[in-house]
């Protein structure tokens, strides 16, 4: 089951028909370019503070020599955009939209790979549901990661095997038959939560700055709480667009609501959010 190809890479002008294609062909893409580097550079100002004072992770998957900065929605007014990029969601509606009428935040964190960290263990991101084993080809995730540096082979670009979405779960793939997402600054890597795929080994002597950032089911529990990483106070500030994918919305008819089955963009917003024409879903 080895891999025999390398990720697709895409230019910037594509359109999300033709990236949601290559996911559903290999689970992982590359579109490169698709924001400026001064984009990554506005974001990595805003968050150096934060990403400097961010432990390194606590075991060996999260990664001795890793640090994983989030809340990012509250602590970045230039990551939002990012969060909500046009070709991202539309791609979403149609990787995650065939199984849900709404789609949420599943995480944002900047990864920060540093010098001489070892490969991750190969893993697929869905297992965080609990392991639960979720039907082949029914797709609960997305994730995409933004190159806020190059990636490269040498300094620890995410390793994926394209195809992998389709092997059966729970496997522990070798890394060898992994291969790079390499990619230059501004690109974005994206890839289903059924891809087998693993952090990049860093044997370089600079640090590989990445920005995660993940994408569910909206009936699905979020893996970083995003009602404590952006608080109602911090989503009022938002378009209503990105409150709602932050998680202020119905997932359902009767998923989502507060107090007394009142929408939670009343929570945002006040009582008069619903004569406005806010809608529940995306």
């Amino acid at each position: 089951m080895s891999a025999t190809r390398a990720v697709q890479s895409l230019d910037a002008s594509t359109d999300a028909d033709a990236v949601a294609a290559v996911l559903a062909e290999d689970g992982c893409v590359v579109v490169e370019r698709l924001v400026s580097p001064d984009a990554m550079d506005a974001i990595h100002d805003e968050l150096a503070a934060h990403i400097d004072a961010t432990s390194a992770g606590p075991d060996e998957f999260s990664g001795f020599n890793t640090r994983r900065t989030g809340s990012l929605i509250a602590r970045s007014p230039s990551f939002r955009p990012i969060a909500a990029h046009p070709l991202v969601l539309a791609t979403l509606d149609r990787v995650l939209g065939a199984h849900t009428s709404s789609y949420q935040l599943h995480l944002t964190q900047v990864i920060d790979i540093g010098p001489g960290e070892p490969a991750q263990l190969v893993h697929r991101d869905q297992w965080a549901f609990d392991f639960f084993p979720f039907p082949e080809g029914y797709e609960v995730e997305c994730h995409t990661m933004w190159a806020m540096s190059d990636f490269t082979e040498l300094n620890g670009a995410t390793r994926v095997i394209p195809g992998s979405h389709r092997w059966a779960d729970k496997l522990r793939p070798d890394p060898s038959e992994t291969v790079g997402a390499a990619m230059p600054k501004g690109s974005v890597f994206m890839y289903v939560g059924s891809v087998y795929h693993g952090g990049g080994a860093n044997r370089s002597g600079e640090h590989r700055l990445g920005i995660n950032v993940g994408y569910t089911l909206a009936w699905l529990r979020q893996e970083e709480n995003q009602y404590l990483a952006c608080p109602p106070e911090v989503a009022r500030e938002l378009p209503v667009e990105l409150a709602k994918l932050v998680g202020y919305s119905r997932a359902a008819y009767a998923l989502g609501y507060y107090g007394d089955l009142q929408d939670p963009l009343e929570a945002v917003y006040g009582r008069d959010a619903g004569k406005v024409g806010f809608s529940a879903n995306h």
